[in-house]
């Protein structure tokens, strides 16, 4: 590990920079034990203290875990996809709120995305995917849902359908387009939607899945897709109108 002194105010990030890139690069391995408080502190001419909060970054990242007792100390971790989804939806979600990404820009990325799944998805899906898909249906059709749980509704359906192509790095790398875009993209839209017509269209894109149908479940999303952009592009009409009667 690289020990060279950071003369920067946030030696723990330095440190746990150094801690990440060795576990990156195979130098620490998975189940390895990390030397001691001390001997970081020794390592990286810093305090205890310096070193644990250092440590907690890595913990926080799922990159090392701690162990009490005689034989405990910090151990590098082995991250699974599951666990590392909820830092892509964190990073996604705060990429998308802080650049300038057209909704345009973000509704053609994320239906490209899912897409690339349809295929996958129509062939290897299995029953408990289905089931996931038709829980989301139910749910989205309920008379007295909130916008609120109608989104977490959607964005369950959208998560089976790309869980069903059985690919864990296609499961980890769209979580961030399914449950960080799919909300933004709702947050814009669900003042001008339709519900009985998105729940038509995921009908269609559900049967589709369940007949192995890869045609006509891409056709659907490419028909979703469409009806997102109509729909962000009416609102932000009204918005403009809305602004200019305001001036």
């Amino acid at each position: 590990m690289n020990s060279t002194p950071e003369t920067a105010s946030d030696l723990s990030s330095h440190i746990a920079a150094n801690i990440r890139d060795a576990i990156i690069k195979g130098v620490l391995i998975v189940d390895e034990r990390l030397p001691s408080e001390a001997e970081l502190s020794a390592q990286f001419n810093v305090s205890r203290a310096t070193v644990r909060e250092a440590l907690k970054r890595l913990a926080a990242q799922s990159l090392i875990r701690t162990q009490r007792g005689a034989t405990g100390g910090a151990f590098v971790n082995r991250i699974s996809f599951e666990a590392a989804q909820a830092q892509q939806i964190t990073t996604s979600t705060l990429l998308l709120s802080m650049n300038d990404v057209s909704f345009e820009t973000a509704c053609e990325a994320r239906f490209a995305l899912e897409r690339a799944c349809a295929p996958l998805s129509a062939a290897r899906r299995q029953d408990h995917h289905l089931d996931a898909m038709q829980n989301a249906l139910a749910a989205q059709s309920a008379p007295d849902l909130s916008d609120a749980g109608f989104c977490a509704a959607d964005v369950a359906f959208h998560r089976a359908l790309v869980d069903g192509a059985c690919n864990p790095v296609l499961s980890y790398q769209l979580a961030g387009a399914v449950e960080a875009m799919q909300p933004l993209m709702n947050m814009i839209t669900f003042t001008a939607w339709s519900r009985d017509a998105i729940v038509a269209r995921h009908r269609d894109i559900a049967a589709a899945i369940a007949a192995r149908d890869a045609g006509a479940a891409a056709q659907g999303l490419t028909l979703l897709e469409e009806e997102t952009q109509a729909l962000a592009r009416t609102v932000f009409a009204r918005r403009s109108k809305q602004s200019d009667a305001a001036r």
